[in-house]
This record gives C-alpha cells, sequence and structure tokens, in this order.
C-alpha cells in the first residue's frame, strides 16, 4: 500500500496538520451524498450469499469494470470473493423489503424468497432494476474496506410488462427516497458485518 504523497496545500499545511473527522461526523456528512442501493449477491459452496450495498459505481467503458466497497469484518464478502462470479442486483424504490432483508443479521436472507440464477450461477433477485453480472477482477485494501473492482460479463434491464421503467431506490440523509423528510430512518449504512450499507 503506498503512502501518502508529501503534499503541502497553498496555506502551508500537510496532511499530517490535519484533524480528521470523527466517525459519527464523517457518516452525517456522507450522509448528504444520495446514493442508490443494490444487492450484491453470489453462490459459494452450494448456498447463496450477499448484502445490501450503497456503494457502488461504473469505472471504466473498455474494458466495462464497476466497483463497489465491502466491509472487511462482513461475513457474506469473504464467501463472494471465493466464488469469484457475482451479480449486484439495483433495486427500484418499492423494493424495500429485499433492503431490510439483505440488511438484516437475522434469519435467512434468501429463505423463501424466489430468485433466478446467472448463467454465471450468481443470485438474480425478483424484479430488480438491472442486474450486472461481474467476476472479481481485482481488490484494493482502504482501511476497513475492500475496494471491489468487477470485470462486467453482462447487464439485464429490467422493464415492466407494459415496457414502462420504474423508480429507483435512493437513501439519502439515513433515509429512503428525497421528498419522504419525516419517513423513518434507515439501517445504518455504515454498519458491521453485513449489515446493509458498505458490506
Amino acid at each position: 500500500m503506498s503512502a501518502e504523497p508529501a503534499l503541502t496545500a497553498p496555506s502551508g499545511r500537510t496532511p499530517s496538520d490535519a484533524a480528521a473527522p470523527e466517525p459519527a461526523e464523517f457518516r452525517k456528512a456522507m450522509a448528504e451524498f444520495a446514493t442508490g442501493v443494490t444487492l450484491v449477491t453470489a453462490v459459494d459452496a452450494g448456498e447463496p450469499v450477499g448484502f445490501a450495498c450503497q456503494s457502488f459505481a461504473s469505472v471504466s467503458l473498455e474494458p466495462p469494470l464497476i466497483l463497489f466497497c465491502a466491509d472487511k469484518r462482513g461475513r457474506s464478502w469473504p464467501r463472494i470473493r471465493s466464488a469469484g462470479y457475482f451479480c449486484v442486483n439495483v433495486l427500484a424504490e418499492e423494493q424495500r423489503d429485499l433492503c431490510e432483508r439483505f440488511g438484516s443479521r437475522h434469519g435467512a436472507k434468501f429463505h423463501g424468497l424466489h430468485w433466478e440464477t446467472s448463467p454465471w450461477g450468481a443470485p438474480v433477485l425478483p424484479d430488480v432494476l438491472l442486474a450486472v453480472h461481474a467476476v472479481v477482477h481485482d481488490v484494493h485494501e482502504a482501511g476497513d474496506h475492500d475496494v471491489v473492482i468487477g470485470r462486467v460479463l453482462d447487464v439485464e434491464r429490467h422493464q415492466t410488462p407494459d415496457g414502462s421503467w420504474r423508480r429507483p431506490m435512493v437513501f439519502f440523509r439515513s433515509r429512503f427516497g428525497i421528498n419522504e423528510p419525516d419517513a423513518p430512518v434507515a439501517p445504518d449504512p455504515w454498519g458491521t458485518g453485513d449489515r446493509w450499507g458498505w458490506g
């Protein structure tokens, strides 16, 4: 892992002069950035595994690459890494039940849930907006998380039967949606283990 460069700001300050924000302060600040919500899934040793994740983005068009961030303390990420092939399931705004199912530390995430298997063996969840099929391409350590680069194998955009498009699930200021100031606070997206948000 490379060290931080020896930079000096116009004020004369260096990175070592900065007092990093406390975790609670940083969490609150990052809540100002609205994100989508995804479920990252795979099959390891014959068992489906997965976790809810808001840290997902495209990286490159040629070749097609995506990334997600996974908590090193999580139970699912090591198994997804072992499986190699995975699916990023992008949720629609009405799919809070799926998010809560995968964000819970209790119960079986896949129990009673209908899902299909991709050509690469990863679970594709029902009625998601988008399924991105990928294989682990590279992994970079970043503090208490891993930054996972996936090489995209295929994508599936899911329209409604009448051909219309649905709205995405949006997470903003610790709530689902941007027009619901009185909505209940969602589970902590910076939770440990397999609590949803950052793997």
